[in-house]
């Protein structure tokens, strides 16, 4: 599958959004409003809930499922204070020594006059900061597309996994073919040279793992899911904060280096 063709797959009408993934990977959840400063931004969906029986914190980004929706979720593109709200919970996850898993699925971040005026481009890198810091567990995974500032404010992670045909990138192709040829219907070529699927990834050492979406049988992934990071989080529970912080720094430190 070309890069263009994982765009389009990660983009496709029907499939699941993140309140899908909440719904198939945990139990008794229960979701949390609110940043204590604007609003409460329905773009993100936090709260905390089981997997298994290990309780974890769960921030998403929902794009929506029908029209209405999608207008409610704001198309995935969350604002400020939706980022506020995801750290705010995440500080608290750490308080109780919970694991977070971010859910991502957003073209990025909204850059709507309103959003800027409250501090959008603050409130993404007070979590990057706050994310790099934080004293417990983080895996982020990408279930469709994951689009620059947007994305990275829930991917600042000990783990980054990557649906099969999600896709991560600092700008949409249809951006960059814009700024880079001034001709938008280079997208495809764009695709292949922002290395956004999740093979690029994976080599240049921004994502761990790949999920293999089972032939569209939903149910099969959120099994292995389940499983997977059940199995993850006990590693990463049992190191020393010291070591999964340092761990943490140095898997950001390494990003895209190669050696000869």
């Amino acid at each position: 599958m070309t890069a263009y063709e994982c765009l389009l797959a990660a983009r496709a009408p029907g499939r699941p959004t993140a309140s899908e993934y909440l719904s198939g990977l945990f139990t008794d959840f229960l979701e949390m409003h609110g940043d204590r400063r604007f609003g409460d931004d329905r773009a993100v969906i936090a709260g905390i809930a089981r997997l298994g029986k290990r309780p974890v914190t769960v921030i998403a980004l929902e794009k929506g499922g029908d029209t209405a929706d999608k207008v409610k979720r704001n198309f995935g593109s969350a604002h400020p204070e939706g980022y506020r709200k995801a750290l705010r919970q995440m500080k608290l996850a750490e308080k109780f020594h919970r694991p977070v898993i971010c859910i991502v699925d957003t073209v990025g971040a909204y850059s709507g006059i309103g959003a800027e005026e409250r501090g959008q481009g603050q409130a993404i890198a007070e979590n990057l900061m706050e994310m790099m810091g934080l004293k417990t567990p983080v895996i982020s995974l990408f279930i469709g597309e994951g689009g620059s500032g947007g994305a990275l404010a829930l991917a600042v992670a000990d783990e980054v996994w990557m649906m099969e045909h999600s896709v991560y990138s600092v700008i949409s192709p249809e951006g960059c073919a814009s700024i880079l040829w001034k001709d938008a219907s280079r997208t495809q070529e764009a695709c292949e040279c922002l290395k956004m699927t999740a093979q690029d990834l994976c080599f240049l050492g921004v994502a761990e793992r790949i999920i293999g979406e089972e032939n569209g049988e939903f149910e099969k992934v959120y099994a292995v899911l389940r499983r997977e990071l059940s199995r993850k989080l006990g590693e990463l529970e049992a190191l020393p904060v010291e070591t999964l912080l340092e761990r943490r720094y140095q898997k950001f430190r390494k990003v895209g280096a190669r050696e000869e």
